[in-house]
Parts: structure tokens; sequence; C-alpha cells
């Protein structure tokens, strides 16, 4: 095995190490965190960039042409969903009154949603 070989094969397995701490720092964000603003946060950026490391670890470790593309398509889909989903259950959370709003600095959601209730009646 070549040396660059054998410093791939290194930086991926650090970079695996790296990424599992990184969602395991996201679960603990999510069990810990009080309010389903700070859960939903702690459930998607860590857990991105997470899975993001893990998967450029695996991508240094394996090396082959098809199993790039499928570890490009794993991240393309990671990025599109992850953050959507997150943004979707915040914002439910946010509907149906358990946010906790009065915390909040500024809420630029609830004049669109009083709007929105004006103009249905």
């Amino acid at each position: 095995m070549s040396a660059w070989a054998e410093a791939a094969d290194l930086m991926g397995a650090v970079l695996l190490l790296l990424g599992c701490l990184q969602c395991l720092l996201g679960v603990i964000g999510m069990l810990r965190f009080p309010d389903v603003l700070s859960r939903s946060h702690a459930a998607t950026k860590p857990q991105t960039l997470g899975m993001l490391l893990v998967l450029v670890g695996v991508a240094l470790r394996l090396r082959q042409g098809i199993d790039l593309g499928t570890l490009a398509l794993i991240v393309f889909f990671q990025f599109l969903t992850s953050p959507v989903a997150s943004h979707l259950v915040a914002r439910s959370a946010y509907r149906t009154g358990q946010t906790g709003s009065r915390g909040l600095l500024r809420d630029d959601l609830d004049p669109q949603l009083s709007d929105g209730e004006r103009q249905g009646e």
C-alpha cells in the first residue's frame, strides 16, 4: 500500500470518529434541551455535519467511483431532507402552541398567521 493510500485511510478513520462524535453530541442535545425549537436545532445541525463527516470518511476509505457516486447522492438527499423535516416539525409545534414563544425575542410568524386567520373568516 502506498503512502497516499495509508494517509487517506488514516484521515478517513479520523473523519469517521469526528462524525460519530458530532452525531453523539446532537443526540445529547436532543435529550438535554428543554423545548421543541432547541431540540429541533440539535436534531438538524450536528446530525447533518456528523453525517457529512462520516460519509467523507467512508469516501476516503473506499475510493471507488461507484461508491463515491452513491455517497454523493446520500449527501445530497441528507442535505435536502433533514433541514426541511426539522423546519416542518418546528412549524407544526409553533402552530399547536408547544414552542413556549414567551422566550422569543422576535416573532415573525405571528402576524402572518393572524392575517391568514382573518382572511379565512
